[in-house]
């Protein structure tokens, strides 16, 4: 990280690395490289502006979510845009509260897209797979399904399920998209409950595309 803050600071002729430095190489690493040069749609700005702000909004009403530290529109790696978190605590254990608000808060894109523009698209595909990861490591291996009860079922193969019979792979099935439709209601309530904050940060991403820890906590003073 320091060292790509280095080079971060060489190219903006900075005599010392500075904070921005810094805050850009972390954007660099763990979203990828801003690419400003690609030409996006009005139709795709829209969505990808409702699709950040739907994860934000969602994640603002999370009582175990982190603040929501950058939200925008501009693309960086493959991505179309991107909602930072800020955080100041390492954590050496996740509760099943927090892991059932993650899985809220990564479909919260995805549900702000159909709500708002009443259409879904292909840009919740790595929500949808980090939500459908999350969900079934709950179940399969910490143990957090009341039905199936407090066992590992972590293989390496899923044919190894096998070895539990037929009843065990139907109900881990049924777990883990009870956590997923469980989770996707709740980011409808919250969305729909604050469609004008959905409509207001959008609209604000559109104009400038970049918005700061400072100005999307305005939308809820």
């Amino acid at each position: 990280m320091l060292n790509e803050s280095a080079i971060i600071a060489t190219v903006n002729k900075h005599e010392e690395i500075q904070r921005q430095d810094i805050e850009d190489a972390v954007k660099k690493v763990t979203v990828g490289l801003q690419k400003t040069s690609r030409v996006i749609s009005d139709k795709d700005k829209k969505l990808t502006a409702y699709h950040e702000a739907g994860h934000a909004i969602v994640s603002r009403y999370l009582e175990t979510s982190f603040g929501v530290k950058e939200i925008s529109i501009i693309p960086r790696g493959v991505a179309g845009g991107y909602t930072m978190y800020k955080t100041d605590e390492d954590k050496f254990y996740i509760s099943k509260t927090e892991m059932e608000e993650k899985l809220i808060a990564l479909l919260g894109g995805r549900v702000a897209e159909q709500l708002a523009l009443d259409d879904i698209s292909t840009g919740a595909s790595n929500d949808l797979e980090v939500a459908t990861k999350l969900a079934r490591d709950m179940i399969m291996i910490y143990g957090m399904s009341e039905k199936i009860g407090p066992i590992s079922l972590k293989v390496d193969d899923v044919r190894e399920l096998e070895f539990y019979g037929n009843e065990i792979q139907d109900e881990v099935g049924k777990e883990i998209k009870r956590l997923i439709d469980t989770a996707y209601a709740r980011a409808m309530q919250i969305l729909n409950t604050n469609r004008d904050k959905l409509d207001a940060v959008a609209e604000r991403l559109l104009e400038k595309e970049t918005i700061s820890q400072k100005e999307f906590e305005e939308f809820f003073v």
